[in-house]
């Protein structure tokens, strides 16, 4: 049995949370993020991983960085032999990692080297992989650049949305934990250094990107659409209004010849041209091919299929921009 720390904020890290909370070792303690402003209200909300672990009975501590020793003393205070970190957001310091006897180890959102950094799940979905998964790596001073414990895979549906694929990840990565725990303890598990070639860097999210370009293909904006739900959301403009798209995928050929509406041709419609509706989507001309959103929102209202959505909606010569 294993003495074990945990490390997390957001709702990625509960499954491992909940993983070590019911599993033979001792899990002594978390640590997660101050609480933060949020909701309407701006009031402070504290992070699913500290909501989680009180409803267990797990000792919570809340530094706002672990760079001194006041911040590190209930970390130091618990006396685990291993740090797991999921999604903990904030960077341990060189004598966090020397700390426990078994140092930091971290479920990650990806396939390592590719996608480190703050969104692993979002880029893969807006680069158009096809798999993903998580790594458990041994935590060093580098960028998500440790050496790999274990890796599992996950493929990645054209349907996919970053919520359920984050879902998946975080339910991959927990039952991956425990798998190897018994090894890690043991002491017969190897680390392999990841291989310089495939890194590339996963940028933190940022609002502007939500902003949907019609002139690009609809198999861009399908990912684009998908990666950002449920945070940023992408937009669009419909007569001055904004409109949030939750969910669309790239419009098969039976669908687009339905409405009779001739595209790739010069007299195709303009990118953004709102087509007509069928089955049980919202048809848009794009630069290249034709959405079908089948889930969009506007502004003021709650978000609402397709079909709802059109319900009272003059389409002829819309357009979104």
């Amino acid at each position: 049995m294993l003495r074990i720390a945990f490390a997390g904020t957001p709702d990625f890290a509960v499954p491992a949370l909940e993983a070590l909370a019911g599993s033979a070792h001792a899990l002594v303690g978390v640590l997660t993020q101050p609480d933060r402003p949020a909701g309407r209200g701006r009031g402070l909300t504290a992070s699913a991983v500290k909501r989680r672990a009180l409803e267990l009975g797990i000792p919570v501590a809340q530094p706002a960085s672990l760079a001194t020793a006041p911040e590190r003393s209930s970390l130091e205070a618990w006396q685990c032999e291993l740090l797991v970190v999921v999604a903990y957001g904030l960077l341990l310091p060189p004598s966090v990692l020397q700390l426990p006897r078994l140092g930091c180890l971290n479920v990650h959102a990806s396939l390592l080297p590719r996608w480190r950094g703050a969104a692993p799940i979002q880029r893969a979905i807006l680069a158009g992989d096809k798999e993903t998964g998580v790594t458990l790596m041994q935590m060093d001073r580098g960028l998500d650049t440790g050496a790999m414990l274990a890796r599992r895979t996950l493929a990645i549906d054209d349907h996919c949305s970053a919520r359920e694929l984050q879902h998946r990840l975080a339910a991959l990565g927990a039952a991956l934990l425990l798998e190897t725990l018994p090894a890690l303890e043991r002491g017969t598990l190897r680390a392999e250094p990841q291989p310089a070639e495939g890194a590339s860097y996963a940028a933190k999210l940022d609002k502007r990107e939500a902003r949907l370009d019609w002139q690009r293909s609809a198999a861009e904006l399908s990912r684009q659409i998908r990666a950002f739900n449920p945070w940023p959301v992408a937009e669009t403009r419909w007569d001055g209004r904004r409109v949030r798209l939750w969910q669309a995928h790239v419009a098969g050929a039976p669908s687009v010849a339905a409405l009779g509406v001739a595209t790739g041709s010069a007299a195709a419609p303009a990118a953004g041209t709102v087509l007509g509706f069928t089955g049980d989507a919202l048809l848009v001309a794009c630069g290249q091919q034709v959405l079908a959103v089948t889930e969009l929102q506007l502004e003021g209202r709650r978000a609402l299929p397709a079909a709802e959505f059109v319900r009272g909606q003059p389409l002829d010569g819309v357009r979104f921009d």
